[in-house]
């Protein structure tokens, strides 16, 4: 009977999270094969998020943005080559702006030198970018990576297009978008948390958010003190970056949806957050409750980290996570 509650149970948590959350994927998963794996890359998370904060910002951006393309598969790490110029790092969405590749080299090298051949990048950004909220969370976000994803052989700009969600979106889009990769609209809502930390390019907001054409509920203080950080037409010559928080700019907190409540947020998609009764109840829940929203990211984290996982034939692991074997 306990044996037959267990199976019960398995099979409802992976129907309730996702298809792929049980292809192999499992806390642990080096503990025979490379036992000191996570120590290793948390140690040089440490190195370089203490250094720099905002590397902490990209490590966690980064495997959003890994995960919402081809799946979680590192395929975000791979270099141009002839064969294919225009990979995802270079889209719009990553160029120049995603951070944190040099960490997640030199994280893969000491793992190599203790355990050749047995990690994948996948799993390192996995690892990486669950360490970087723990640390920027002054160690409250403690997150169980379950590892075993493999590393992916294809990565097109374009798809980075297709399936990450622009600033611009609004509810409707945002919540299609997330549905789209598995995640419902409060893990939408509680991902989105992520923006209390990193910064932002001018160019990401100030069309539809500070122009006197546009239509926008951003804070009109906070509005006047964008314009004094910002071009009124931001060029790639001329385009700086500002904190997502101003108030608590380099810790992983519930700030962010603070705020969101009052209307001084960056992007389109923030705002949007206030847009639907149900949404807004949810960024009131996590402005005021204290620790719901740590807990409920720890849960939509991992689902997220778990999107389109390649597993057996499906994909390998990359000696150099710039480049396919």
């Amino acid at each position: 009977m306990a044996t037959y509650s267990f199976r019960l149970a398995v099979v409802v948590t992976c129907a309730l999270v996702l298809a792929t959350a049980c292809q192999g994927l499992q806390v642990g998963y080096y503990k025979k094969t490379c036992p000191r794996v996570e120590y290793i890359v948390r140690d040089e998370v440490k190195k370089f998020v203490y250094q720099n904060a905002g590397v902490g910002a990209g490590l966690i951006r980064m495997i959003f943005h890994d995960c919402f393309v081809q799946g979680c598969d590192a395929s975000v790490l791979l270099d141009p080559t002839p064969a294919n110029p225009q990979p995802e790092k270079l889209s719009p969405p990553n160029f120049p702006s995603l951070r944190g590749f040099e960490v997640i080299d030199a994280a893969k090298d000491a793992v190599e030198k203790a355990c050749p051949g047995v990690v994948s990048c996948a799993d390192i950004v996995a690892f990486a970018a669950r360490d970087a909220a723990y640390f920027l969370s002054r160690f409250r976000v403690k997150i169980d990576m379950p590892a075993g994803r493999l590393d992916g052989r294809v990565s097109n700009a374009s798809e980075a297009l297709d399936f990450l969600p622009p600033p611009v979106f609004n509810i409707t889009e945002l919540v299609g978008s997330f549905a789209a990769k598995g995640l419902g609209v409060e893990d939408m809502v509680v991902l989105s948390g992520a923006h209390t930390v990193g910064r932002s390019h001018c160019s990401s907001f100030v069309p539809d958010r500070l122009a006197a054409a546009a239509p926008s509920d951003i804070n009109a203080g906070f509005a006047n003190f964008l314009r004094g950080q910002c071009p009124a037409n931001p060029t790639s010559a001329n385009d700086p970056t500002v904190n997502q928080d101003f108030v608590t700019p380099n810790a992983f907190d519930n700030q962010y949806y603070r705020n969101v409540l009052a209307h001084k947020v960056l992007f389109t998609s923030d705002a949007a957050l206030l847009t639907t009764p149900a949404t807004a109840k949810m960024v009131k829940d996590n402005a005021n409750v204290p620790g719901s929203w740590e807990g409920k990211f720890r849960k939509a984290f991992v689902k997220m980290s778990q999107i389109e996982v390649k597993t057996g034939n499906q994909g390998e692991i990359r000696k150099n996570c710039r480049v396919v074997n």
